[in-house]
């Protein structure tokens, strides 16, 4: 998918992969790989590397044990308490890691059950078990389907309806709020429908818009602050960003873009302990190879979503290097970096990773900003680690991440709640060609 890195074009390009996928129906397609079968004593993994999610050194050839969906052992082959009747699963040769927590997308929960399932399978299949849709999310559907466990699905969490000022002809889904008092009231319904995060949006649009200013920002991050709710804002300009900090902001969905962030704009976060970064980092602007995305699109719109970063582009370079340049100070600065996408394209983590690793950070902290810190932004504590007694939701790869973060892509199989997702009958359903 090229990397279109502003909400509402990045929507409709996957509106247009939302479709496809409505048009074509079932293939053959090779199994998955390591599937572990059914066992009262649960299921031992053994021989691979063990990635855990915390930083820490990998476990090599290393073994684990799953039942009841969860986590119970993690250490050395051969040296486990393996219960009797466990099945048995040989991952010589393979790399293991938690699942990747998405903390920020935007999924279609303006259509259909039957589109945002999809969308969550998408992200399942590509190795997310966790997402949050942030500020788009219009009606019940969002907070029905966040009450419930998918088979094959990532869970879903939302912000339900963010705020900005108003931007006719743009979207209506987010408050329009232009008072203090319609900003607290907009925030005490969200509160009402216990969101995960309170989305706010500080940006003219290019000149386009009046954007929130301090009292209107600062009026819903007091607010949501009394109803223990966290606010994320989007941000463009580092002026904006020293005033939401200044605010008390919990988080920025994006790096400052507009020029280099300076030692008060360090200072400024420390200030607050529990604030995280998701960087969302522009499209880099240079040739993408997208073939490795082949099993799960068709090769007609393959060929289009090719030819869209069949060059380089020096506009986007630029781009991606004021945002790179302040994600790599800001991971130097030991802040909390959360991996975040935006948009709803099924595979956007695995590039955003790539992203992360050329802007500076190591692939080993990519890696931690991508599953615990993630889930630690959306306090799911069941997940972002390989950890006794956490929801058994891991990755198979076939080759290391560590040596090289692309490998992330390199999946055999992926596991949510303690099951392997059905990567095979939804790869069919995905490029099957459609019925006559």
């Amino acid at each position: 998918m090229p990397r279109v890195k502003t909400e509402s074009c990045r929507m409709v390009v996957v509106a247009g992969l939302l479709l496809i996928g409505s048009l074509f129906g079932a293939a053959c397609s090779a199994p998955a790989t390591n599937q572990a079968p059914a066992a009262t004593g649960g299921t031992l993994f053994e021989g691979a590397r063990l990635i855990v999610g915390d930083g820490s050194a990998p476990i090599e050839n290393a073994a684990f044990i799953v039942n009841d969906a969860h986590f119970v052992q993690i250490g050395k082959r051969g040296e486990l308490q393996v219960p009797a009747g466990a099945a048995r699963v040989d991952l010589t040769g393979k790399t293991v890691m938690p699942a990747i927590v998405d903390a920020h997308t935007h999924q279609p929960t303006s259509t259909t059950r039957e589109a945002l399932v999809d969308s969550l399978q998408h992200k399942a299949y590509y190795g997310v078990a966790a997402l949050i849709s942030l500020g788009q999310d219009p009606g019940d559907l969002a907070f029905q389907v966040r009450q419930e466990i998918i088979p094959n699905a990532a869970l879903f969490r939302t912000a339900g309806r963010g705020m900005t000022m108003p931007e006719p002809g743009r979207t209506d889904v987010p408050y329009w709020v232009k008072t203090e008092a319609e900003a607290r009231k907009a925030v005490q319904e969200l509160a009402a429908r216990k969101v995960d995060l309170v989305k706010i949006w500080v940006d003219d649009r290019d000149g386009k818009y009046q954007k929130l200013g301090p009292a209107l920002y600062g009026s819903i991050i007091d607010e949501a602050h009394k109803a223990n709710l966290r606010v994320i804002a989007h941000i463009v300009t580092l002026e904006d960003a020293k005033g939401l900090l200044r605010a008390g902001i919990d988080g920025f969905a994006h790096t400052v873009g507009d020029r280099d962030i300076d030692d008060e704009f360090i200072a400024l976060v420390k200030t607050r302990p529990n604030f995280f970064q998701e960087p969302n980092l522009p499209d880099r602007g240079v040739k993408t190879d997208l073939t490795w995305v082949s099993d799960t699109v068709p090769p007609a719109e393959l060929k289009k979503l090719q030819d869209a970063v069949a060059t380089d582009r020096p506009d986007a370079q630029r781009a991606y290097a004021i945002r790179a340049r302040n994600l790599a100070r800001e991971s130097k600065e030991d802040v909390l970096i959360a991996l975040g996408t935006d948009g709803n394209v099924p595979w956007s983590h695995h590039l955003e990773m790539e992203d992360m690793v050329a802007a500076g950070m190591t692939p080993a902290q990519v890696i931690v900003a991508s599953t615990r810190n993630a889930a630690q932004v959306l306090k799911l504590t069941d997940l972002g680690t390989v950890q006794a007694g956490k929801s058994a939701d891991f990755l198979v790869l076939n080759a290391n991440p560590l040596d090289d973060i692309t490998n992330t892509r390199r999946i055999a199989d992926v596991y949510l709640r303690g099951t392997a997702v059905d990567r095979a009958g939804l790869r069919a359903r995905w490029t099957a060609k459609p019925s006559q």
